[in-house]
């Protein structure tokens, strides 16, 4: 307990530049690090070894590394810290991409019945055949992929609930060209 403010000092130091709910962590994990390390001292008799500058540093290099207590280094987790850095990844949030579109970019990839490559081909197939809409067709699209019903897509494109009808039977008629079920579907009739 005599070790503890310095090596949260030393901790708090070392990860300054975290926002402050990164640091909390950070520093969490390394206090629980330098509790094992100082533990696994105890227990070999080795107590008198035990200083806070070397603890803080050592479980310090250990958070950087991406090694947690009580979990193993999982080196083929693309999300891991030590992973990241060999492959040079960075993890980002959709806010961070796509801004005020990230709910509709999410609407759009949280399927978790669809395969992982039918979902990839999807993701560049739709923003292209997105881009190729209307504005106004791109909206109404936008907007029923959020959730929302026809009748509220009506209301906010102030026109009947009989022409979101027809819109949506044009949009799905527009896309299956575009995908090229309509082709795939004419030579299965051959």
């Amino acid at each position: 307990m005599r070790l503890l403010p310095q090596i949260r000092r030393r901790a708090q130091h070392a990860f300054r530049r975290l926002n402050e709910e990164q640091r909390e962590e950070a520093v969490a994990d390394v206090i629980a690090n330098t509790l094992a390390a100082y533990r696994r001292l105890v227990e070999l008799g080795k107590e008198e070894m035990a200083y806070a500058t070397v603890l803080a540093r050592f479980a310090v290099a250990q958070y950087r590394s991406g090694r947690r207590v009580g979990s193993r280094k999982k080196s083929r987790d693309v999300l891991s810290p030590a992973r990241r850095r060999c492959d040079g990844n960075e993890v980002v949030s959709l806010e961070s991409l796509y801004g005020e579109q990230a709910g509709f970019v999410s609407a759009l990839i949280d399927h978790r019945q669809t395969s992982i490559p039918d979902q990839a081909a999807f993701r560049i197939d739709f923003n292209t055949w997105l881009r190729r809409l209307r504005p106004r067709d791109r909206r109404l699209v936008k907007f029923l992929t959020l959730g929302n019903s026809p009748s509220e897509a009506a209301d906010e494109l102030r026109v009947s609930r009989g022409r979101i009808s027809q819109l949506r039977d044009e949009l799905h008629a527009d896309w299956s060209a575009f995908h090229g079920e309509a082709a795939i579907a004419a030579s299965a009739a051959s």
